[in-house]
């Protein structure tokens, strides 16, 4: 009788092997950073064999730190970094160029030349998304355009095109010799190419866009087996497939409408269960895929994605050096009563939600002599939890319900200030999960849901605990005056790209 789950959980600074007990619980892991490579501004790429490589190691690792033997996993899942594009040869297995990553803007030409004909919104209807740098499909057109020799592969089925969820179970399940070209309904929803109510490619996007058909993945559901697992984990099955957001909602148990979660990360990303019917946006929000549970009928949501959060901790600490390591930056905020009257909008990829506009770029804003480090670490964490609030804003106004608490998960949660902060700017409860690495977990149930380790949605509830929760403590006043300054704030960031 298997005793676990597992996940691979490949994401935009790194890639994590994680192993799950019955209660949900974290066995084991192992985790592993990669390059970021920006060849031009604005240009983000990894390097995919980088990546592979990663994988297995950290597989590896996790089963070396934890002695479990393979033979007790029942099935293992794959999250990811969404809307990462990467081309690859299907005989050698080779990417042809690297991975182009969800926060580059290199294909906003593409966008606005699509854009010409019926607008930003020219798509939205069917595929839920506006035309954007964010999403995979002018991506794959960039490759095709620019890469001598590949379009042609891609029309006879010899270049293959995933997101990073293709690209790992390709090579889990054998790569050139036999791998399964798959996605699930979740990453499909982020290429700007799959149609939302058919769960399908869209004939007529393709043809705009000019992506043959041939070089796309089968869309399936996000829990079944696609296939048997090489290498380390030799004849387990590969059953689950989630993007990482749509997997946090998922590992967070928010199984009915009306439940939402925030993940922070690189980016931020809030997701809003709406059922089964798609609800189209009209405040800038992303109508996507939550998730499919095998034959059972698809779940929606509404997204508020947001590009840049833990991003700019890292940038603090990568390109400033105002901070050794991520985690201090809660101490140099705290250094200071307050934000010493700027704000840092942190544009680096334009803005996401709810604005969409890729020609704005970054600003600190209210500089004078009196500001320090401490007030630019204060304000980097206010961000988040300010554009978290728009997001939050845009959400109540789609689906006419007023959100009660907010779900939280993902890297950034266990920085005191910035919770409760959150808690202040949002006016409702934020509330930590047990166990905070719920993309992981999401994917590692859907995977065991398909092969029977967990019977029904419903179990993996009992297993969902509350950790510690935030209540807002700011008076209602303030709240809104600063909120009214971050907003004035934003809209120096706009069009500043000729």
């Amino acid at each position: 009788m298997a005793k676990y789950a597992a996940a691979i959980d490949q994401g935009t600074t790194s890639t994590r092997f994680m192993i799950f007990d019955h209660a949900g619980k974290v066995v084991g892991l192992d985790q592993k950073e990669h390059e970021q490579i920006f060849p031009k501004p604005g240009w983000v790429e990894h390097d995919p064999m980088e990546i592979w490589a990663a994988t297995q190691s950290v597989i590896s690792g996790a089963l070396a730190r934890t002695g479990v033997d393979p033979k007790d996993i029942a099935a293992v899942g794959v999250t990811n970094q969404r809307e990462t594009t990467v081309v690859w040869e299907k005989a050698t297995g080779k990417p042809v160029y690297n991975a182009i990553v969800w926060q580059d803007t290199r294909t906003d030409t593409i966008c606005n030349q699509l854009a010409k004909d019926g607008g930003q919104d020219r798509f939205r209807a069917r595929v839920g998304l506006p035309l954007a740098t964010y999403f995979s499909g002018p991506k794959i057109k960039w490759i095709l355009d620019n890469v001598p020799g590949v379009r042609a592969k891609a029309e006879a089925g010899e270049a293959l095109f995933g997101n990073i969820d293709t690209w790992v179970i390709w090579n889990l399940t054998g790569g050139p010799n036999g791998g399964v070209h798959v996605t699930d309904v979740s990453n499909a929803s982020r290429t700007m190419l799959m149609n939302l109510e058919t769960l399908d490619w869209d004939p007529e996007i393709l043809k705009i866009m000019g992506v043959p058909r041939a070089m796309l993945p089968a869309v399936r559901p996000s829990s079944e087996v696609y296939g048997k697992a090489i290498g380390a984990l030799a004849g387990i099955p590969v059953a689950g497939d989630l993007g990482d957001q749509q997997a946090a909602l998922f590992g967070q148990t928010c199984f009915s409408a009306g439940e939402a979660k925030n993940t922070y990360g690189t980016g931020c990303f809030m997701l809003l269960n709406t059922g089964t019917k798609p609800v189209q946006s009209k405040n800038g929000l992303l109508t996507t895929l939550g998730y499919k549970i095998g034959d059972q009928p698809a779940v929606y949501c509404l997204e508020g994605s947001i590009a840049i959060t833990g991003a700019l901790v890292q940038w603090l600490r990568d390109n400033l050096n105002l901070i050794q390591k991520s985690s201090d930056v809660e101490a140099l905020a705290a250094t200071v009563e307050d934000n010493g009257g700027i704000y840092f909008v942190p544009a680096f990829s334009g803005l996401f939600a709810p604005y969409w506009k890729n020609d704005a770029r970054g600003v600190i804003v209210g500089m004078t002599r009196y500001v320090n480090k401490g007030h630019i670490a204060r304000a980097a964490l206010e961000a988040t939890a300010f554009q978290t609030r728009e997001v939050l804003d845009a959400m109540n106004a789609d689906s006419g319900v007023n959100l009660t608490a907010l779900k939280v998960d993902g890297g950034m949660v266990y920085n005191e200030m910035l919770m409760q902060f959150q808690a202040d700017v949002l006016g409702v409860p934020v509330i930590r999960p047990t166990v905070a690495e719920t993309t992981s977990l999401g994917a590692a149930y859907a995977a065991g849901l398909a092969v029977g380790f967990w019977s029904q949605v419903e179990d993996l509830r009992a297993n969902w605990g509350k950790d510690k929760e935030w209540r807002p403590k700011m008076d209602a006043a303030h709240r809104e005056k600063i909120y009214k300054g971050w907003k004035k704030a934003v809209t120096r960031t706009f069009d500043w790209v000729e």
